[in-house]
C-alpha cells in the first residue's frame, strides 16, 4: 500500500504534466506555465506571451495565443471592480455604432463601467443626451474634447477614412485622467459576445515590461507581399490590429510614450514614400491597414504607428488571443483563429463593407450584431446583482416619485407614463444645420412608425428645416433608417433632424415628443405642426416674410396662427394658393379643421374673416382653442402630463395666453390635414369612460397648477372646466 500522500503527489504531477502538454499544443510549444498561489494550491496561470525570436520578428504563422481554443485559466476581476473603456467617436453614424457596441457590453457585463469618450461636438451632443436619459445603473460616462487633442496629431499626413480621429488613440495616455492606470480601448465597429471582465482579466498577464495588449493582424497587409511595390509601415510579423487594445497607462506615461510615438512616426515618415492610389484602394479592401482613397497622399493610421513602435520595441506588447478581436474582412485570415464561431469574444467589422463582408460564418456574426442593434435598451437598465451603486440624482428622484404612486389610483397608467424617462437619441441621422438667418422657421412635429409615409410629402411641401421626434422601438429605429436610405427624397435632405424617442409604456407621450423636437430646433422660430398636416407650398417663405414684417424680433410676443383645414379624400389635388383652397372649400372637398367633431378647437380663428382678410388680424383666446402656431423657439414647452389623446395642444395655447402672447392669424397661410386611421389612443378615449375620467382629472390638476403659477390672472381659464367633455388633441 502506498503512503496516503503519494497518490496526491502523483495526481498533482500528472495534472501539471497535462497542463504542460496542453500548453505545448495550444501555444505552439512556447507557453510558459507558472504555478501561482491564486485560487489556492494547485492552481496555475499560463503566460500569454509567445517567445519572440532573437531578431525581434514573429513568424508569419506563429502559434502564440492565436486560436479560439487557447483559453488559459484566468481570474476574473472582483465583481464590483470598476472597468474603464475608452473610445473615439465623431459624427452621427459613429454615434449609432457606439450605442450598439455599448448594448453588447451591457448585455454581458457584471461589473460597473466607466466609459471615456473622446468626441467631436456632434457626437458629444448625441451621446450626452442619450446616456443622461438612458440612466443605466453602474455606468459612468466622461467626455473629452477631440478639438483640444487635434493639434497633437494634425502634423501627421493623413487621408485615412477615420481622419484625425483615428489617430487620437495615440494621445489617450495624456488625455485620460493621470490617476487612471489601465483602460480598454475599442474601435466603435466591434461587437461583444462575452463579458468584458474576461478581457479586463488579461491585464493580469502583463509582464513588468509590457504596456500594450493587442491581437495579431489577421491579414497579410504588413507582410508587404500583396503586390509589387507594396510598402506598408514596418511591423512585427503580421503586425497587430488596434481595434481592441489593453493599455497600461501608468507604464506608458513612465516610459515617455508621447516622445516615443512622435519620434517613431517622424523617423518613419522620412523614409516612406507617399502611398499610391492602388495601395490605398487595396488597403481599404483588405481591412488591414485600412487605407483610404486619395492619390499621392500618405494615409497613416494609429495602427501603423503602434506597429512601428512594436517593431522597434517588441517587449512592449502582450499578444492577446485572437478571439478578442476577430477581424471580418473579405481578405483577412480570421477563420484560422477559431474552430467554432460560437467561441469568439469580440467581433470586429473592420471591412469597409461592414455587415456585407464575405465569411463562411458571416450569418452567425451578422445575427449577433443585429441582435444588439435592435435590442430593447430599456432592458439594460437593470441593477447589477450583488454590486449596489448609487443612482444618478434624476433617477433617485424618479424612483421616489414612482414609489408615491398608488396601485389603487384608476389613473395609475397616466401617472406612470408622465413620469417615464424615455431614452432619447437626437439627430439619429446625419444632419447639416441651416446657416443662421434672423427670421428662419423650423417645422416641429412628432410621429410613430405608422406615419412614416407622410415624410416624403412633408419634405416636398416644406423646403425649410425640420425637427421631428419619432416614437420607435429599437428595432423600428433600424427600419426607419433603411426607409430613409431607400428614399431619394428623404436621403437628399440634410436639414431634417430626426430624433428617436424610444418606446416605453402603453400611452403615447405626445407632449414629451413635441418638447424633444422643439428643444432641438436651431432657428429663432418654430412652426408647431403635426405629422398629418401638409403646409401650403409657399408657407415656409411666407412665414419668414411675415415674421420680418410684423417685427417679431424686436421683442413683440406673438403666436402666428396658421389656419387648418381638412380633407376626407386620400387622393386630392393640393391647392397652390388661397384662391384654389377657397374653391375647394366651397365645393365641399375641404372643411375647416375638426368643424364637425370639435368646432371649439378652431372656431376662434374666425374662418369667415380669414376668407376676406388681406392683413394679419388678432383673435382672442377662448376655451379649448388649439390652433397650429408659429412662435419663438424659447416659448413655453408643452405640459408633459398630457399623454395619449386629448387636451395636449389646448394646454399649450392656454400657457401661451397666460404669458400674454398675441394670437395673430395670417391671411395667406394654411395647412391641410390628411385622413388617416384612428390611433390606438383615440380608440381608447372613445371606448373607455375611465380614460375620459382620467383626462378630466389631469385637466383639473393643470388648472390648479396654473392658478398657483399665475395667480388671479389664471381665473379665466377655469371656464374650460365647464366645456363639453369631448377634448381633442
Amino acid at each position: 500500500m502506498l503512503p496516503r500522500g503519494r497518490p496526491r503527489a502523483l495526481g498533482a504531477a500528472a495534472l501539471l504534466l497535462v497542463l504542460i502538454l496542453i500548453g505545448f499544443f495550444l501555444f505552439g510549444g512556447d507557453l510558459e506555465c507558472e504555478r501561482r498561489e491564486q485560487g489556492g494550491p494547485g492552481s496555475f496561470r499560463c503566460s500569454l506571451t509567445p517567445r519572440v525570436p532573437p531578431d525581434g520578428d514573429l513568424p508569419a504563422d506563429h502559434g502564440g495565443c492565436n486560436r479560439s481554443d487557447c483559453v488559459p485559466l484566468r481570474p476574473l476581476p472582483p465583481k464590483c471592480e470598476l472597468l474603464h473603456v475608452a473610445m473615439v467617436c465623431a459624427g452621427h453614424n459613429t454615434s449609432r455604432d457606439v450605442i450598439t457596441l455599448v448594448k453588447s457590453m451591457l448585455f454581458f457585463r457584471k461589473n460597473p463601467l466607466h466609459l471615456h469618450l473622446v468626441t467631436d461636438a456632434v457626437a458629444r451632443n448625441i451621446l450626452e443626451t442619450l446616456f443622461h436619459t438612458w440612466m443605466v445603473p453602474a455606468v459612468r460616462v466622461s467626455f473629452y474634447d477631440a478639438e483640444e487633442l487635434k493639434p497633437q496629431v494634425s502634423w501627421i499626413p493623413n487621408k485615412h477614412y477615420s481622419g484625425l480621429y483615428g489617430l487620437m488613440k495615440l494621445v489617450l495616455p495624456g488625455a485620460l485622467p493621470p490617476a487612471l492606470a489601465r483602460v480598454i480601448v475599442l474601435d466603435t465597429d466591434v461587437t461583444f459576445a462575452s463579458d468584458i471582465a474576461e478581457l479586463w482579466a488579461l491585464f493580469a498577464y502583463f509582464s513588468d515590461e509590457q504596456v500594450i495588449g493587442l491581437v495579431e493582424n489577421q491579414s497579410d497587409w504588413y507582410l508587404g507581399n500583396l503586390w509589387r511595390n507594396h510598402r506598408p509601415w514596418p511591423a512585427l510579423g503580421r503586425g497587430f490590429n488596434t481595434g481592441v487594445i489593453l493599455l497600461r497607462l501608468d507604464r506608458l506615461r513612465q516610459a515617455g510614450w508621447e516622445q516615443m510615438w512622435k519620434l517613431t512616426a517622424t523617423q518613419e515618415l522620412l523614409t516612406l514614400p507617399a502611398t499610391s492610389l492602388a495601395d490605398q484602394v487595396w488597403g481599404s479592401l483588405l481591412g488591414g491597414g485600412g487605407q483610404a482613397q486619395g492619390q499621392g497622399e500618405m494615409a497613416v493610421s494609429a495602427q501603423d504607428i503602434f506597429n512601428a513602435i512594436i517593431k522597434r520595441h517588441p517587449g512592449l506588447v502582450l499578444p492577446l488571443p485572437c478571439i478578442w478581436n476577430v477581424q471580418l474582412s473579405d481578405h483577412t485570415l480570421a477563420e484560422r483563429c477559431y474552430s467554432e464561431a460560437a467561441d469568439l469574444k469580440v467581433i470586429h467589422w473592420n471591412s469597409p463593407k461592414k455587415l456585407r463582408v464575405k465569411n463562411k460564418h458571416v450569418e452567425f456574426f451578422r445575427n449577433l450584431h443585429l441582435t444588439f442593434l435592435e435590442y430593447n435598451g430599456n432592458l439594460l437598465r437593470r441593477e447589477l446583482f450583488g454590486c449596489p451603486s448609487p443612482p444618478p440624482p434624476e433617477a433617485e428622484q424618479l424612483q421616489r416619485a414612482l414609489a408615491h404612486l398608488s396601485e389603487e389610483d384608476t389613473c395609475l397608467e397616466f401617472r406612470q407614463q408622465q413620469l417615464t424617462v424615455h431614452r432619447v437619441h437626437i439627430t439619429f441621422l446625419p444632419h447639416e444645420p441651416p446657416p443662421p438667418r434672423p427670421h428662419d422657421v423650423t417645422l416641429v412635429a412628432q410621429l410613430s412608425m405608422d406615419r412614416l409615409q407622410m415624410l416624403e410629402a412633408l419634405c416636398r411641401h416644406w423646403p425649410g428645416p425640420m425637427s421631428l421626434a419619432l416614437y420607435l422601438t429599437d428595432a423600428e429605429a433600424q427600419q426607419f433608417l433603411h426607409f430613409v436610405e431607400a428614399s431619394a427624397v428623404l436621403s437628399a435632405r440634410q436639414d431634417v433632424a430626426y430624433h428617436v424617442v424610444y418606446r416605453e409604456g402603453s400611452l403615447y407621450p405626445i407632449n414629451q415628443l413635441r418638447n424633444v423636437a422643439m428643444a432641438q430646433a436651431l432657428t429663432p422660430y418654430v412652426f408647431l405642426s403635426d405629422i398629418d398636416l401638409l403646409p401650403s407650398y409657399s408657407l415656409y417663405d411666407y412665414l419668414r416674410a411675415s415674421i420680418e414684417q410684423l417685427e417679431l424680433g424686436s421683442g413683440r410676443k406673438a403666436a402666428l396662427v396658421v389656419p387648418a383645414f381638412e380633407t376626407l379624400h386620400y387622393h386630392f389635388t393640393f391647392p397652390n394658393s388661397k384662391a384654389e383652397l377657397l374653391a375647394l372649400l366651397d365645393a365641399g372637398s375641404l372643411y375647416t379643421f375638426r368643424s364637425h367633431e370639435w368646432p371649439q378647437g378652431y372656431a376662434p380663428t374666425d374662418y369667415a374673416r380669414w376668407r376676406e382678410a388681406q392683413a394679419p388680424y388678432r383673435v382672442q383666446w377662448a376655451a379649448d382653442y388649439e390652433p397650429y402656431v408659429v412662435v419663438p423657439r424659447d416659448c413655453p414647452r408643452y405640459d408633459p402630463r398630457f399623454v395619449g389623446f386629448g387636451w395636449n395642444k389646448v394646454a399649450h395655447i392656454v400657457e401661451l395666453d397666460a404669458q400674454e402672447y398675441e394670437l395673430l392669424v395670417l391671411p395667406e397661410a394654411f395647412t391641410i390635414h390628411l385622413p388617416h386611421t384612428p390611433s390606438p389612443d383615440i380608440s381608447r378615449f372613445r371606448s373607455r369612460p375611465t380614460y375620459r375620467d382620467c383626462l378630466q382629472i389631469l385637466k383639473d390638476e393643470f388648472h390648479q397648477d396654473l392658478s398657483r403659477h399665475y395667480g388671479a390672472a389664471a381665473l379665466k381659464y377655469l371656464t374650460a372646466l365647464q366645456q363639453p367633455e369631448a377634448p381633442q388633441g
